[in-house]
């Protein structure tokens, strides 16, 4: 894993070293803890910072034979970083390979393969280096050249870690972005109604019908853009676009308010509403809405009992999702409420599906105003971003592409972008030494150095 890793073609590594690597990164969408940043966390061990909610690595664990008691058990972080450097070698071929040694490298300089053999070695090194000032939260943020961070937050959050992080004139922007999936989870009318006291806390307000629930809304939508909110973000098994009407919303609002469960119909009729509305709201103010689409989630129920979500146990969906979305998509453009846009597939078969559906949508307001998001979750490896980027560039404008994200809840993974950056770049040297696109580093630099940064930054203008 040299300098030109990744780069197969004096192209490709002239583009990377020369136009993608010197470009800060626009991280618009992670799962970063804002907390951390605003207290400028210290980590006591590479473990901390490395293995701890890091479900890929949890799962290739489990995999290779690791007992629970080493991923999210009570193992002390020596025990649980030598199971990690066992399991290591066994991910060649694995993205993980390559993400592990990458941040060795990015963060703290080593050059070595994680194995059994060296795992004390690297485990001591990486601890020195943390218990140094360079290394706290802010230290790592600034050692990736981050320009900006978008994290995934509540409408009943406070979001006072993002204002103490202004406030403390960190020169790396730290904004929320608004993810209100909470607010649609009526199938289990237990939680929802929780979630309701907590949200007439936030709003400052009783919620005792529905229009009562969108003016809540609403109004944490403003107070989130008064933060600096320009983003959306929801995670669904499929795009929600049944026929309502209005009626019809507000009996199932208050059977579910009564505590009484709603049939299927009444759920999926439900989510058509409440995705139609944050559309209306994100219109509203401007902002760009994200659908993260075909996950499924907590496969193992003995499991997700023990630890919770997010722990490692989701997987691929295939739920039909052509139809929906663009009837959602269109509902919204009918009204001339279609903000900008950006469609994440997770199933691989969706490609094409999603790259032809942008044009559907593309207005002539804004370039690229309907994106096709980078490789997401499973497919945020070099074969998911190349096939996503070859979808791209057969189907749409890959010039216009907002480029990668980390999607991730460690500081040490702004390495996905130099990831993708490097199969960016491999990727259009390819084509030249294939003479199927000019050698014009004019032309191929500026684009390399747009998908990488300035394509976000002139996108989400904020």
């Amino acid at each position: 894993m040299d300098e030109n890793f990744l780069l197969q073609t004096e192209t490709a590594q002239k583009l990377y070293h020369e136009h993608a690597a010197k470009m800060p990164i626009f991280d618009y969408h992670c799962h970063i803890n804002p907390k951390d940043i605003a207290e400028d966390r210290r980590f006591n061990t590479v473990t901390e910072v490395w293995l701890y909610g890091d479900h890929y690595k949890w799962r290739a664990m489990r995999t290779n034979g690791v007992d629970e008691r080493f991923c999210t058990g009570d193992a002390s972080d020596w025990e649980k970083f030598e199971k990690w450097a066992e399991t290591v070698p066994h991910t060649l071929r694995n993205p993980l390979y390559h993400w592990t040694h990458l941040e060795l490298k990015k963060f703290f300089g080593i050059d070595k393969l994680l194995s059994p053999a060296t795992a004390k070695e690297i485990y001591d090194e990486c601890n020195r280096l943390l218990n140094t000032p360079e290394y706290s939260c802010r230290g790592l943020i600034r050692k990736a050249n981050v320009h900006t961070i978008c994290t995934t937050d509540d409408p009943v959050d406070s979001l006072e870690y993002h204002r103490q992080i202004k406030d403390s004139g960190f020169e790396v922007a730290v904004l929320p972005a608004w993810r209100p999936d909470k607010a649609m989870m009526v199938a289990d009318p237990a939680f929802f109604n929780d979630y309701m006291e907590q949200l007439e806390k936030a709003a400052g307000m009783d919620i005792k019908t529905f229009g009562d629930l969108i003016a809540a809304l609403d109004k944490r939508h403003e107070f989130f853009h008064e933060n600096g909110c320009r983003l959306s973000d929801h995670g669904l098994d499929t795009a929600f676009a049944e026929d309502y009407t209005a009626e019809e919303i507000e009996a199932i609002f208050s059977k579910i308010r009564a505590g009484a469960g709603l049939d299927a119909t009444e759920i999926l009729k439900f989510q058509s509403c409440m995705l139609y509305e944050f559309g209306v709201m994100d219109h509203k103010r401007g902002w760009t809405q994200q659908f993260h689409i075909g996950a499924q989630r907590n496969n193992n129920t003995r499991l997700f009992k023990k630890l919770g979500p997010d722990t490692g146990f989701d997987s691929i969906g295939d739920v039909p999702v052509a139809a929906p979305l663009a009837k959602l998509l269109d509902r919204l453009d009918m009204q001339n409420k279609l903000t900008k846009t950006i469609l994440y597939n997770l199933n691989p078969r969706d490609n094409e599906l999603y790259a032809t559906m942008l044009g559907n949508f593309q207005d002539g307001s804004v370039p690229g105003k309907i994106q096709y998001g980078s490789g997401w979750w499973f497919l945020d490896q070099k074969d998911g971003m190349e096939k996503q980027m070859n979808a791209l560039s057969n189907l749409g404008l890959l010039s216009r592409f907002v480029g990668m994200l980390t999607d991730s809840r460690s500081f040490l993974s702004y390495t996905r972008h130099e990831y993708f950056r490097r199969t960016l770049c491999n990727l259009l040297g390819k084509d030249v030494e294939n003479g199927e696109i000019p050698y014009d580093m004019e032309l191929l630099g500026s684009m390399v150095e747009n998908i990488c940064f300035n394509n976000a930054k002139e996108y989400f203008n904020f």
